[in-house]
């Protein structure tokens, strides 16, 4: 099967090397020009990536197509183009829901919006997709943990999720630039502070099906530094102010 991209950015390209380090078979993987420097990167990558400047013949070279583009360039990039009902279309663009999509789209053929991320790339990371479809599943297993959701709505609450990624980095930022600040190296305070979520992150997947509150009472001790740090944040509402932004990320979404 051939396997076509237009659009050509961050998830593209995540997207492209978790399929280049599986053992997902393909002919060739077609992708816009778009992003000239990321194209141009992965082509460099397999003599089987074809970088195209028509998104159309990328279309009609491939029967699963995924749509990377940007939302507020979605809909006149789409349009524009002509679909065939064979066609399996995978939507990574956020903020178009699948009503507007087959609206755009005109053609009855089989639509479906997924939401990887960047780890995709190292085979890892939930992949959620709507509406649920076996081929696309089977796709995104080989490169990550599909999830499949019966209904849009609650679909758009993992979009919501996908939100966090940046602030995530930039908590990681802050904390190790907190330690240069204090005189320590740069690279061994990102190491340390990427290597102490890693884990953390870790214990809490070795303990997935424990209440995730058992392990915020277990990581404290009376009077400890954890129980300190975690008072002083929910008094600043650091966690409220998580779930207000949360919140307004949502009704984006929702188009409110």
């Amino acid at each position: 099967m051939n396997f076509g991209f237009i659009g050509t950015g961050e998830i593209t390209k995540s997207v492209i090397i978790g399929i280049i380090n599986s053992k997902i078979k393909f002919e060739k993987i077609y992708i816009s020009k778009r992003n000239n420097i990321i194209s141009a990167s992965l082509k460099k990558k397999s003599k089987k990536i074809i970088v195209l400047n028509n998104n159309q013949k990328i279309l009609d070279n491939c029967k699963m197509v995924f749509l990377a583009v940007t939302p507020s360039v979605g809909e006149k990039i789409i349009k524009k183009l002509n679909f065939k009902k064979n066609h399996i279309i995978v939507s990574f663009i956020s903020t178009i829901k699948l009503d507007h999509l087959k609206k755009y789209i005109k053609t009855r053929c089989k639509i479906i919006r997924a939401i990887p991320l960047p780890p995709i790339s190292h085979g890892v990371g939930p992949v959620p997709i709507f509406p649920p479809n076996k081929k696309v599943k089977n796709f995104f297993d080989k490169i990550g943990k599909t999830i499949e959701i019966n209904n849009e709505n609650l679909s758009l609450n993992f979009w919501t999720m996908s939100s966090m990624m940046a602030p995530y980095y930039e908590m990681l930022n802050n904390l190790s630039s907190w330690l240069v600040k204090k005189g320590l190296n740069k690279r061994k305070s990102e190491n340390y502070v990427i290597s102490l979520f890693l884990g953390l992150s870790q214990n809490a997947d070795k303990n997935r099906y424990r209440d995730l509150k058992e392990l915020v009472r277990k990581s404290q001790t009376p009077k400890g530094l954890n129980e300190q740090a975690l008072k002083k944040l929910k008094k600043l509402n650091f966690y409220k102010k998580l779930n207000i932004t949360s919140e307004n990320i949502l009704k984006r979404l929702k188009g409110k």
